[in-house]
């Protein structure tokens, strides 16, 4: 069995072997988008949490008086 597309002739299976080869790249795109955004999540609060803590406003203050 073939299928035409764009005036050539493509066999089934080479169809549904690059269909299938386009769906796992795309899974696994997504979930390295999502490792990503969960990262980005973590990393901004823990910032948001030192800032909250008031971290950041000693290490200003230790910075400027050594200066």
């Amino acid at each position: 069995m073939f299928m035409e597309i764009i005036g050539f002739q493509i066999p089934l299976w080479a169809v549904a072997l690059g269909g299938l080869l386009i769906v796992v790249i795309a899974w696994k795109l997504i979930k390295f988008a999502i490792k990503l955004f969960i990262a980005l999540l973590i990393f901004f609060g823990l910032l948001i949490g030192l800032d909250m803590v008031g971290v950041f406003n000693w290490i200003q203050t230790l910075m400027i008086s050594w200066l």
